[in-house]
């Protein structure tokens, strides 16, 4: 007579499932706390017991801290995914919102290449106290600003 195997899911401490996710430790247990990630059965001993549900769960939310997604983005998508109602067309939205974020973020991200980029090229780096970007970090339009004691603060 054949031998039937029952297949378990995996139950995994919190140590191997950052091990195999990714996430440290103190991450998965925040996640915990703020409802991101589901809490675990405990064994008798109070330790925390991970099963394939929670090592698929967190992976879904690594990759997704990866692509830049803010907590709550994620959790609106996880939310999605545990009504089980969700569209293609909610999930669409949802990273388009995203894109353009990080679009605007990139955006913001040259125009401050551009600035520092600028701003180094006017110093010398010669080593005379007068340096014109200590002098445009100090003029608040952007400017430069007038030399001389008075215009730093001494």
């Amino acid at each position: 007579m054949a031998e039937i195997t029952v297949s378990r899911p995996p139950a995994l401490a919190i140590g191997a499932l950052s091990r195999r996710t990714g996430v440290n430790i103190e991450t998965i247990r925040f996640y915990e706390r703020i409802g991101i990630l589901p809490k675990p059965p405990r064994t008798q001993g109070g330790h925390r017991v991970y099963g394939r549900d929670h090592l698929k769960r967190l992976s879904f939310v690594r990759r997704s801290r990866e692509l830049g997604f803010t907590l709550d983005e994620v959790r609106g998508l996880l939310e999605l995914v545990d009504g089980g109602g969700y569209t293609c067309a909610e999930v669409k939205t949802i990273t388009l919102d995203h894109l353009a974020d990080i679009r605007r973020k990139i955006a913001d991200l040259r125009r401050l290449e551009r600035t520092l980029s600028d701003m180094a090229g006017k110093c010398k780096g010669g080593r005379v106290p007068e340096c014109p970007v200590i002098d445009v970090l100090f003029d608040a339009s952007g400017g430069a600003l007038s030399r001389g004691p008075s215009s730093r603060g001494r």
